[in-house]
């Protein structure tokens, strides 16, 4: 059995859960999230110990693949709604910029433009200063993926290290030419 998949995924006091055929519906401060689940999956909310509990109907491979996937995703929500996912990028590189003004984030990243993306409905985005991102969401999946958009428009180069990373990436720096005399 998935030792993820099993495991029941507790639903605090202040979150509201919805069962309507495969569809979920969590509900908190932060906001709505909805879900889907696969139809061999099953899923259930028992009031009373406050869990959502994760069930599949036999051993094949997608079923066990399925089970825990559908498990980490409803925990994600309750997680979610409770308390914001949150990406923090850097900017780092001589003149390198952000700058937010309405739901654009505009970058110049060493670029002769500068590149403006348009921030997604359910994604809050900060600029604390010109060399810091952070992203923030209650959908984790939102959150990341706009977080990795704006990474991907200057990834770090291993070389001066200039770029755009998430806060706590480590980027493996590499030797220049050597010159022989």
């Amino acid at each position: 059995m998935s030792r993820i998949g099993k495991k029941p995924v507790p639903v605090p006091k202040d979150v509201a859960v919805t069962l309507a055929g495969d569809e979920v519906t969590v509900k908190g401060k932060n906001g709505e999230l909805r879900f889907t689940t696969p139809s061999e999956i099953g899923v259930k909310f028992d009031e009373s110990t406050r869990e959502i509990t994760v069930t599949r109907p036999d051993d094949t491979r997608n079923s066990r693949a399925l089970h825990g996937l559908t498990r980490a995703i409803l925990n994600n929500m309750v997680r979610g709604v409770v308390q914001h996912w949150e990406k923090k990028l850097e900017i780092q590189g001589v003149g390198y910029q952000a700058a937010l003004s309405g739901k654009k984030l505009s970058l110049q990243v060493g670029f002769a433009n500068t590149i403006e993306l348009q921030v997604p409905a359910n994604v809050v985005c900060e600029v604390p200063d010109t060399t810091h991102i952070n992203v923030r969401s209650a959908d984790r999946q939102a959150a990341g993926q706009f977080a990795a958009q704006i990474r991907s428009v200057r990834p770090p180069e291993p070389y001066k290290g200039k770029g755009i990373r998430y806060a706590d990436e480590h980027v493996k720096r590499k030797a220049g030419k050597a010159f022989g005399s």
